[in-house]
C-alpha cells in the first residue's frame, strides 16, 4: 500500500519500485537497443513509469533525492519520450510538497513551427537556472548527452542527471567523461545479479 503523497520516500518505496520494474519492465530475450547494440535483456521503463503506482514511487524517490542533494534546483526535465512521465511525476510531487520544480521536455527534433524550440517549458524557467535531468535508461549515454547539450544551449545549468536504470554498458562513463554527474536508482545488477 502506498502512503500519502505528503510522506517522504523510504526504503520501502525503493523496494516497491524495483519490484514493479522487475515485473512490468524487465524482459529477457534478444532485442536491438536504440544505441544499435543487440542485448539479451531489455528494461522498458515506460511500462513502470506509466503505471499509476510507478509514477507515485518515481516521483517521491527522485524528488527526495533532488531535495537532499540539489536543493537549489528549480526545474526537472529530460528527453522525450522516456523521461516524459518521470518529469511529470517529479514535478507534481514537488508541488504537493509545496516546493515546486517546474517541468521541461527536450524534443528529439526542433519544433517545426512557431518558436522552433528544442526545449518545451522554458516559459516557467529563467535563463541561468539550475536544473536536474532525468532519464529512464542509460546504455551508451549518447541520447542523454544530446539532451543535456540542448538544455545548456537553452541557457540552463544542468546540476546532475538522475536515471532509473543504468545498463552498465559504458553510458555512465561517457556522460561523466563529458563532465556531467550521473546518479542511477538501479543498475543491471538489480535485474541480473549473477552477470558481470
Amino acid at each position: 500500500m502506498v502512503s500519502t503523497p505528503s510522506s517522504i520516500s523510504s526504503p520501502e518505496d525503493r523496494a516497491q519500485l524495483l519490484e514493479l520494474l522487475r515485473t512490468k519492465s524487465y524482459r529477457e530475450g534478444e532485442v536491438v537497443l536504440s544505441s544499435g547494440k543487440v542485448s539479451d535483456f531489455y528494461v522498458d521503463c515506460r511500462q513502470t513509469s506509466l503505471n499509476a503506482l510507478g509514477q507515485v514511487l518515481i516521483g517521491r524517490l527522485i524528488y527526495q533525492l533532488i531535495k537532499q542533494e540539489y536543493p537549489q534546483a528549480i526545474a526537472v526535465g529530460g528527453p522525450t519520450l522516456g523521461a516524459d512521465p518521470m518529469v511529470c511525476a517529479v514535478s507534481l510531487t514537488s508541488a504537493l510538497h509545496e516546493n515546486p520544480l517546474h517541468a521541461f521536455i527536450v524534443r528529439k527534433e526542433a519544433k517545426g513551427h512557431g518558436t522552433g524550440a528544442w526545449v518545451e517549458g522554458m516559459g516557467n524557467i529563467e535563463k541561468g537556472a539550475e536544473v536536474i535531468m532525468v532519464e529512464d535508461v542509460v546504455t551508451s549515454g549518447g541520447s542523454l548527452l544530446r539532451a543535456i547539450s540542448r538544455v545548456e544551449e537553452a541557457g540552463l545549468n544542468v546540476l546532475a542527471s538522475i536515471i532509473l536504470v543504468d545498463r552498465m554498458e559504458g553510458g555512465r562513463e561517457t556522460v561523466e567523461k563529458a563532465g556531467h554527474k550521473l546518479i542511477s536508482l538501479f543498475s543491471r545488477h538489480d535485474f541480473l545479479p549473477n552477470k558481470p
